[in-house]
């Protein structure tokens, strides 16, 4: 990729997993009904009570210092009980506010640690969600986040007799620099292991997760890295690009020296290697930052274009409502969104007292579903049509570099992001976002782009 491109384009600017985007949220007081009003709404409009639902267990017992996520460091499990708890409560209490009866399409959790829960825990966690509440009755996913470390057999086979058949296991990366570096250390026979049994047990869909923009990683890291995975072959593999943000989450991203980090066409550089091994090895792109082998749903998504993309990131479960339990999670009826408390003692508090515990969100405008939906388009389908001439017009003025760079080009009222333009898939999105016209602020706010 041209060096020159990506100091041009690599700025700040969001993983738009929504729209708008946190930073931009306007309604910091948002309360139950203003909330479970939006939920009605989605009813009412789309006809369907399908749902996805998002767990937020946030506890782990050592701090990763690459780590963006909401969390709470602990060896102190005695925090296991009453956190389940205090999720199964708000389900009932979302249960009691709602005119309808969820059928639940998609349920993850993530953290944190999941797997820092007990076996009988996440048991008792998914029994009670689903004895409440409807499952589809085929077309459903359950998946859930796993440390290599600390997943044991019974983990895997208790959640797999749950209807769990997808995980995600966090490698991040296989040298003992990098992983010294980000305090993540985990050696391959572990991950083996883990995974192995997994297919013993029966898992249809395995991930793994890879990070690129470590600090020490080099391009012998990552084709060191790429190359294990590959001797296990994942159903999926994630390739995020680090978000070095240490002003949003404090020490935890200031444990090494930045510039420790590769930047701009060196860190670029690190992706297009992995890309490079990983298509070579019969993997397709998926969006900005997946692959996948061709039988598995997620390549058969992006094929049909049905690709979804949420707080979760990349799904194949299009559902226009999620609902997200726990400490920090967030929630999306499609109008609206919402935040829950982003402590653990706040959270359990208000749920104790028999209130959700939302404490920010946003209630999206007409013009806002209008962008929201260009921009997922684009995120999913790197395509999107603009009916609006007038917006087509100022959305055209505001990518004339980009198309001049080869990166998008325009039929008629389709804006279609080029190949070479899928890097910068999220620069032409932050030409529809209204909030970073006019030189809004994004230094200090967002992650780099490319």
């Amino acid at each position: 990729m041209s060096h020159t491109l990506i100091q041009k384009y690599n700025v700040p600017g969001p993983r738009y997993t929504s729209y708008p985007t946190v930073p931009f949220w306007k309604n910091s007081t948002l309360n139950q009904e203003e909330w479970i009003d939006t939920i009605h709404l989605n009813y009412k409009t789309f006809g369907s009570n399908e749902i996805s639902l998002y767990i937020h267990l946030p506890f782990c017992e050592s701090l990763c210092t690459f780590c963006g996520c909401h969390k709470r460091i602990t060896k102190n499990h005695a925090v296991e009980s009453p956190y389940i708890d205090a999720v199964i409560a708000e389900w009932k209490i979302y249960l009691s506010k709602l005119d309808f009866i969820p059928v639940i399409r998609e349920l993850h959790l993530g953290g944190g640690t999941p797997t820092f829960f007990s076996p009988s825990e996440l048991k008792r966690l998914i029994s009670s969600l689903v004895s409440m509440a409807s499952v589809h009755p085929s077309a459903y996913e359950f998946s859930f986040e796993a440390h290599p470390n600390n997943t044991s057999d019974a983990h895997l086979e208790v959640l797999f007799g749950l209807g769990f058949k997808r995980l995600s296991l966090g490698i991040q990366d296989y040298s003992p620099s990098v992983q010294q570096a980000i305090h993540r250390i985990q050696p391959f026979d572990t991950v083996a292991k883990v995974h192995a049994k997994a297919k013993e047990v029966g898992y249809t869909s395995i991930s793994h997760d890879l990070v690129f923009g470590l600090p020490k990683q080099t391009l012998s890291d990552i084709r060191d890295t790429v190359s294990k995975t590959l001797l296990l072959l994942p159903d999926r593999i994630s390739l995020y690009s680090y978000a070095h943000v240490p002003w949003v989450k404090g020490v935890g991203q200031r444990g090494y020296d930045e510039n420790d980090l590769p930047q701009d066409s060196e860190k670029r550089a690190l992706y297009e290697v992995a890309k490079s091994l990983l298509e070579e090895a019969g993997y397709l792109e998926v969006g900005m930052d997946h692959f996948a082998l061709p039988h598995d749903s997620l390549a058969i998504a992006i094929r049909n274009k049905t690709l979804h993309r949420n707080f979760m990131g990349y799904t194949t479960q299009n559902t226009s409502m999620l609902l997200g339990l726990g400490m920090s999670s967030i929630s999306d009826s499609w109008f609206g969104f919402a935040q829950n408390e982003k402590t653990v003692e706040d959270y359990q508090e208000r749920v104790n007292r028999g209130e959700l515990p939302v404490f920010r969100g946003h209630l999206l405008s007409p013009e806002e579903l209008l962008i929201r939906r260009h921009i997922l388009d684009l995120m999913c389908h790197f395509e999107t049509v603009v009916n609006d001439k007038m917006f087509l017009e100022e959305v055209k003025d505001r990518l004339r570099e980009m198309e001049a760079d080869g990166l998008v080009d325009f039929d008629g009222n389709k804006l279609l992001i080029t190949e070479a333009g899928i890097p910068f898939v999220r620069n032409a999105c932050m030409a529809f976002d209204k909030d970073l016209q006019g030189g809004g602020k994004r230094e200090g706010m967002f992650s780099k782009t490319v």
